[in-house]
């Protein structure tokens, strides 16, 4: 399985192939409405206005597993993210990133991108805090995750190093 064959509901309970990304870098982040790294939402739709017409596509993916920041419905979400942060890229469904449970994109993510430090260790395979981003290339090969301390802003010389510019 690579990362183009999968898909998500988008948060109006849309089907979102990932197939319709091929050709273009995906930032994929789990997110959260009451986190302390919330306000990376404003850098995240910064990315995206700059970038999206040179082929990044930015997909949140809002999980209530970190303490409850991401209480609400779906129009809750919405509501907040667009009327707070401006947010106009994709929004899937919320979910889990970790446990049974979890989405199978971060499932796939987290196996071929494991490492994550928690704690002063390696605790590969797990998901540690919302804001946590993986960075798909043009290929469907995911090629970095940054941890959620990483600021979207700090993450632009990356992206514009994989998006060929």
């Amino acid at each position: 399985m690579q990362f183009h064959d999968l898909c998500a509901t988008d948060i109006e309970g849309k089907p979102h192939s990932f197939g319709q990304h091929r050709g273009k870098v995906v930032l994929v982040v789990n997110t959260a409405s009451r986190c302390g790294f919330t306000p990376q939402f404003a850098g995240l739709q910064k990315l995206h206005e700059r970038h999206a017409d040179q082929g990044l596509v930015i997909l949140g993916f809002p999980c209530n597993q970190f303490m409850a920041q991401e209480p609400g419905d779906a129009h809750d979400i919405l509501e907040f993210y667009s009327v707070n942060y401006g947010v106009t890229f994709p929004i899937m469904a919320k979910g889990d990133v970790n446990g049974p449970a979890a989405h199978p994109v971060f499932r796939y993510l987290k196996s071929r991108l494991p490492g994550a430090w928690g704690a002063g260790r390696l605790v590969g395979g797990r998901i540690m805090w919302n804001f946590t981003k993986f960075v798909i290339d043009r290929q469907g090969v995911p090629v970095k995750r940054f941890s959620p301390r990483t600021t979207p802003g700090s993450m632009a010389p990356f992206l514009k190093s994989t998006l060929g510019g």
